[in-house]
């Protein structure tokens, strides 16, 4: 039976400590000793990742999570108002994830209280998550025993089930121009800032599909205000749960840049890369049906759905796993308004605890 006071207290206790990416070394030991506490064995790496087994019967289960907020996430004041888990409104709350670390813990100590059957554990709990999937990234896979998984890192009310994901690709370019007197002599000049906003101009940006989404996220030149800059960064990003659109994206923002630099006279370097691979899961799957079916002996109706976002789910499934990404029950995520109810944080503890029932074998 899930102890809301005792999933409170805990999910409140880890808001509490600071984790930005890159800063998580005091959760992660602070997690450790938790998890060592309820009969995990503990196996940290050299960059705080954490890899924790718990003995059951059947095959190998992950449970993960990541341990990093994003900011502002320093001096998080929670405060529960009817139910609800907020932040004062100046910083994160910090549901994502550390809802889903809560949740995992609590799980934990049901099993360990209970005895109630399950398989084998393996929690694993990342870092840097935030900042490119990093931590996931640099897990030695062959560490990991586990083939399937439930990822709690996913938005949304209990019971909805993140079963597609997209293949993600960083977009970065260098327009150069020439510089000149922008008062004296402009004419010598190439605006490079010129050429880069010729080229956004002719890309399809934002939702291009219902698949597909495109960015230019962060522009950078200039020296001077009396300069003609000779000299602009970009930095963008594409994705698409169909790599053929994806693909085809980011030709187009490939072509409008060359173009605009063959208008203007002058040259771009760019740079295409493959970030990280999506997935697609079927109802029929062996996690996705386990998990469906544990949403429905709680009284849920389960939600399949696909997410424009990536998560350490995209890098476990690349290396042929199949982790399903799970509502933990937050909402607004990465904003001062991010809010999660104890209540639902409570049905997904009680539908993970349903799913391992039902695996071990």
């Amino acid at each position: 039976m899930v102890n809301s006071q005792r999933l409170l207290d805990t999910f409140l206790e880890l808001v509490r400590i600071d984790s930005p990416s890159g800063e998580e070394e005091v959760i992660a030991n602070h997690l450790a000793e938790k998890l060592s506490r309820l009969g995990l064995a503990v196996e940290p790496d050299a960059i705080h990742n954490l890899v924790a087994r718990l003995p059951g019967r059947g095959q190998p289960v992950m449970l993960a999570a990541h341990m990093d907020t994003v900011m502002p996430g320093r001096g998080i004041r929670p405060m529960v108002q009817d139910g609800i888990v907020r932040s004062d409104g100046s910083t994160i709350l910090g549901a994502d994830d550390k809802a889903g670390i809560a949740i995992i813990l609590e799980t934990l100590a049901v099993l360990a209280e209970s005895g109630q059957p399950h398989p084998p554990l393996e929690v694993v709990i990342t870092v840097q998550e935030e900042v490119g999937l990093n931590g996931a990234r640099s897990l030695d896979g062959s560490r990991l025993q586990s083939r399937l998984g439930i990822s709690l890192d996913a938005g949304g009310p209990p019971g909805e089930i993140v079963v597609s994901a997209p293949t993600h690709d960083l977009v970065t370019a260098v327009v150069l121009g020439r510089a000149a007197h922008a008062g004296a002599n402009p004419e010598a000049g190439i605006n490079a800032i010129k050429v880069a906003a010729e080229a956004i101009h002719n890309m399809p940006l934002g939702r291009i599909d219902a698949e597909t989404t495109a960015n230019i996220g962060i522009i950078q030149g200039g020296r001077a205000r009396n300069i003609v800059p000779d000299r602009v960064e970009l930095t963008g990003e594409a994705r698409s749960r169909n790599v053929a659109r994806l693909d085809a994206q980011t030709a187009v923002m490939r072509r409008a840049l060359e173009d605009a630099a063959r208008a203007f006279e002058t040259t771009v370097e760019i740079d295409i890369a493959r970030s990280y691979l999506g997935y697609e899961l079927g109802p029929d799957e062996p996690m996705v049906h386990a998990l469906s079916e544990a949403c429905r002996a709680e009284g849920v109706e389960p939600q399949l759905v696909p997410t424009g976002g990536g998560s350490d789910a995209n890098i476990f499934n690349a290396d042929g796993r199949q982790v399903v990404n799970l509502s933990m029950g937050a909402s607004g995520e990465h904003t001062t308004h991010e809010q999660v109810a104890v209540d639902d944080m409570v049905v997904c503890g009680r539908i993970v605890l349903r799913c391992l029932r039902s695996l071990a074998r």
